[in-house]
């Protein structure tokens, strides 16, 4: 990569940034007050968060067709966190509460399948 792709990539990332960014305050509000709108402004927060857990898990490549048993408890590992983390979150609604008992979960869980299965 050269110095001039960079900086040309930076100043693209920053521009559509600013768009977005920019574009409510820009756009008349009769554009704004669409009802497709407001739902995808509802539902593409959780939309994202899905995606970047799923991004995360630690899922064994399709080339690596014999999983190790680290990868296996891993993935069981980040589930079974993320299953903690849920069910917190749906009786508390509490997102700090929900996301400390993620990491104790996590780490309690990793443990768990290393020191006890």
């Amino acid at each position: 990569m050269t110095s001039s792709y960079l900086i040309f990539a930076t100043l693209a990332m920053a521009a559509v940034t600013f768009v977005t960014r920019a574009s409510p305050a820009l756009l008349p509000k009769s554009l704004l007050d669409k009802p497709w709108l407001h739902r995808l402004n509802e539902s593409l927060p959780l939309s994202v968060l899905v995606l970047l857990i799923l991004g995360s898990l630690a899922i064994p490549t399709l080339s690596d067709v014999r999983a190790s048993a680290e990868d296996t408890q891993l993935l069981l590992s980040q589930i079974g966190a993320l299953a903690v983390v849920l069910a917190i979150y749906h009786v508390s609604r509490q997102l700090l509460v929900s996301m400390v008992a993620g990491i104790a979960a996590i780490n309690g869980f990793i443990w768990l399948f290393a020191n006890v299965l």
